[in-house]
């Protein structure tokens, strides 16, 4: 048996048969420091709630799988230390050693599945690591994409990423990829790039009933939403290029790899645009919270 453990708020939802949105963790545990990685989660939390949905972050704690937190309950997660980041391969061992670690987008989307919820926001999927033709460097969040029923809404891959090879893996594996009220698909902290993406579509009700046809159809998988970020926030790609091409240089001088890579990557762009990127992160995470929220409902009144 799954030791699931559901909030209150959560609990309530699910018997109303109210819309959920579905948050990871990892933001609050390896993305920015304490307090602010509480204050930000409760803010993405508020923004769901202020949309018309419930929030609901995932996270495992002493061996339970946890869908929604108590106020005391985030933060206990936002101050512990060596909290592990959760992804498919381990996710099941960590429970059931009763240990403690932050969801992923992968393992947020197994939870999610888990606990009967459709939609989650993050703020970027992970995907394709450059030189990923040496290393295979390939995040598990683009298989989970191709094989659990749940939509995703980003603002794109991260940008530290090698795109176009991430779209082609998640062309490859079937996963709609779906820019949302534009054609190009957004570049994480900018919201254009010279990609198209293979579907846009205008409207939640669009999104959700693309969701719900997929389901009806029996195919396999969920769907990424690229969500751009709201244009006062965002970081031109061309200023972004050589900051993000130096700290790649810095990672693979100092033989990072791994699950190392991207924490490292994020910190030394946050430094070297003086918290800038921060504040983008920020940004458009709430900006994909709302539009879950906004998809969740759509897919609750197509449910009837």
């Amino acid at each position: 048996m799954i030791p699931i453990k559901y909030s209150q708020e959560v609990t309530e939802a699910r018997a109303a048969g109210r819309a959920i949105v579905a948050l990871e963790s990892t933001i609050i545990t390896h993305g920015m420091p304490y307090p602010q990685n509480v204050e930000t989660a409760a803010q993405v939390e508020q923004d769901i709630r202020d949309a018309g949905a419930v929030p609901a972050t995932m996270a495992v704690m002493n061996g339970k799988l946890y869908v929604g937190l108590e106020a005391d309950e985030l933060q206990a997660l936002g101050q512990a230390k060596d909290v592990a980041k959760v992804s498919r391969a381990d996710i099941a061992a960590c429970t059931a050693s009763g240990g403690t670690g932050a969801t992923t987008v992968a393992a947020t989307m197994i939870a999610a599945r888990l606990a009967g919820i459709s939609v989650f926001a993050t703020g970027g999927i992970g995907g394709v690591h450059k030189g990923a033709e040496t290393s295979f460097d390939i995040s598990a969040d683009l298989m989970e994409l191709a094989q659990t029923p749940v939509t995703v809404v980003a603002a794109g891959a991260k940008a530290i990423l090698d795109i176009p090879k991430t779209l082609e893996v998640l062309e490859t594996q079937g996963v709609p990829v779906i820019s949302y009220g534009q054609d190009s698909f957004p570049a994480f902290w900018s919201g254009q790039s010279d990609l198209n993406a293979p579907l846009r579509m205008d409207t939640a009700k669009e999104i959700a009933s693309a969701h719900a046809m997929r389901q009806a159809m029996g195919l396999n998988g969920g769907q990424l939403v690229a969500n751009p970020i709201p244009t006062e926030a965002q970081i031109p790609a061309e200023e972004l290029a050589p900051i993000i091409a130096q700290a790649q240089s810095e990672a693979d001088a100092q033989g990072i790899s791994g699950k190392g890579v991207t924490p490292f990557l994020l910190q030394r762009i946050f430094d070297l645009t003086e918290g800038r990127s921060l504040v983008a992160n920020i940004a458009l995470v709430r900006n994909n919270a709302r539009l879950a929220a906004a998809i969740a409902q759509e897919l609750n009144a197509i449910a009837g």
